[in-house]
């Protein structure tokens, strides 16, 4: 007999967005098991000191005592800076990890907000642009105030990417580019 197959359910229109800039760098992530099992990735593939990508797994292995706090789980963000794509006028050797979830996250120094937990020092956040119901939001007017006033990764960098805008109730992102929004391929 064919196995039945359930229609998804589908998510509500009306809830929280959060919009952040799109950092034009490469993906990557940290794996943290439950046991202390420490992985690093990038967007297809568990890569390693030897086998790397831009640097993300020497830099993470160097960071590890540090990043180990972030706690069990993947921990998705962008490795970006000097020497990665945009490069954002970052000095050599600068490289930087910045974490997506900016609900999850705050920054070191900072006072978290809500259920926020505070990052190591070695690690950043994409930066938010705005947050509320999927009703208000205005696409073109953030995007118009990040074309003119640059990123807010690396101010006074005036060629920012774009945006993502996470649906919470979905738990999926869209992407919004400043140049070439058609995409390349079918990406």
């Amino acid at each position: 007999m064919t196995e039945f197959v359930s229609f998804p359910k589908i998510a509500r229109y009306s809830r929280n967005v959060v919009v952040t800039e799109k950092i034009d760098g490469t993906n990557a992530q940290v794996f943290i098991g439950e046991d202390g099992e420490f992985l690093t990735g990038s967007r297809n593939r568990w890569i390693t000191p030897e086998d790397d990508n831009y640097g993300f797994s020497r830099w993470a292995h160097e960071h590890k005592d540090e990043l180990l706090t972030l706690g069990p789980g993947r921990h998705f963000g962008e490795w970006w800076g000097n020497g990665i794509q945009r490069g954002y006028g970052l000095p050599s050797g600068d490289k930087r990890f910045s974490l997506f979830n900016v609900s999850r996250w705050c920054l070191h120094g900072q006072e978290p907000v809500g259920s926020q937990q505070v990052l190591p020092p070695c690690v950043g956040l994409v930066p938010l642009l705005w947050s509320g119901s999927l009703d208000e939001l205005r696409v073109d007017a953030i995007l118009a105030d990040l074309h003119q006033n640059g990123s807010r990764a690396v101010p006074g960098y005036f060629s920012p990417e774009g945006l993502v805008i996470f649906h919470s109730a979905a738990n999926i992102c869209f992407k919004k580019t400043l140049v070439k929004d058609d995409g390349k391929g079918n990406a």
